[in-house]
């Protein structure tokens, strides 16, 4: 899109911010990685798992493509101008450094369990200022349980432990939660990781279809087809999707995704029930 720009290298002040080897956080470690001939690609490992990808001179490039796809849906479901986002799992906060480029005067707030992580990404990366992005250390239901009514436009889970997504965030009390700080019309993004037969992916579809009007499936035809392990995307809202225009701008990414919609995404819930606290 025209206003996604590119730039040849990072400005040198934040490169020389950068952690020379892994760093101690409050819950294990944090490396900043260096693309090799691109120093200002860099990717941020939390205890050496891949968590995060930043472009230093380019705050609008997101290189994980289910931050592509998620850039994608919001694009299409909310309308252009400012928005109020919730990050539900901060890291190195890429997604929302992407939103605040192309959304100028946009509020949000990112939910970090790990304390000492939150203050290091500020640090190290661009990342716009409070009140434009705010990074709140804590549980990421606990906070959304204590945010008012009817506050955020968009809320986006991204919550890691390891390699698996904390359960009592699955739920659908956690579901409630969310719902309950949308406003009219808001939209839900979640990404999470499954392997064949994908029955998390399933529960969840289950779970969201309890509490939205709409709920819409993203990932990698071989994912989708059990073939291996990855991301799947769930999009949910009381708005319709435009399911046209969606599957139109996501065949422009640059890998294959497959968009589930209306039945198909009752096909793949199948006879899984939601999730529950006990």
């Amino acid at each position: 899109m025209s206003r996604r720009r590119r730039a040849s290298q990072a400005p040198p002040t934040w490169l020389d911010k950068l952690p020379d080897g892994p760093v101690p956080t409050s819950l294990g470690t944090a490396e900043v990685v260096p693309e090799p001939g691109a120093p200002h690609r860099v990717t941020l490992f939390l205890s050496g798992a891949e968590s995060s990808h930043l472009d230093l001179a380019d705050p609008t490039a997101l290189e994980f493509e289910y931050m592509q796809q998620m850039r994608v849906i919001v694009d299409l479901m909310a309308p252009p101008g400012p928005l109020r986002v919730l990050h539900l799992g901060g890291a190195g906060c890429a997604f929302a450094r992407a939103l605040a480029a192309e959304r100028p005067r946009s509020t949000q707030l990112a939910v970090e369990l790990d304390e000492a992580l939150a203050t290091l990404v500020r640090d190290w990366f661009d990342l716009p200022r409070s009140p434009r992005l705010r990074i709140r250390a804590g549980d990421a239901r606990a906070v959304t349980e204590g945010l008012r009514p009817q506050s955020w436009d968009v809320v986006v889970r991204d919550v890691f432990d390891g390699g698996d997504i904390p359960q009592h965030l699955r739920t659908l009390e956690a579901g409630e939660a969310v719902r309950r700080v949308l406003a009219d019309g808001g939209l839900y993004l979640v990404n999470l990781t499954d392997r064949p037969p994908l029955h998390q992916a399933r529960v969840e579809v289950a779970t969201l279809q309890e509490l939205f009007g709409h709920v819409v499936v993203l990932a990698d035809p071989a994912i989708l087809r059990g073939r291996r392990y990855g991301n799947v995307v769930l999009a949910a809202s009381d708005a319709p999707f435009p399911g046209t225009a969606l599957g139109r701008d996501l065949r422009r990414l640059p890998l294959p995704v497959r968009l589930l919609t209306g039945r198909d995404v009752d096909e793949f819930r199948g006879t899984r029930v939601p999730a529950r606290d006990d």
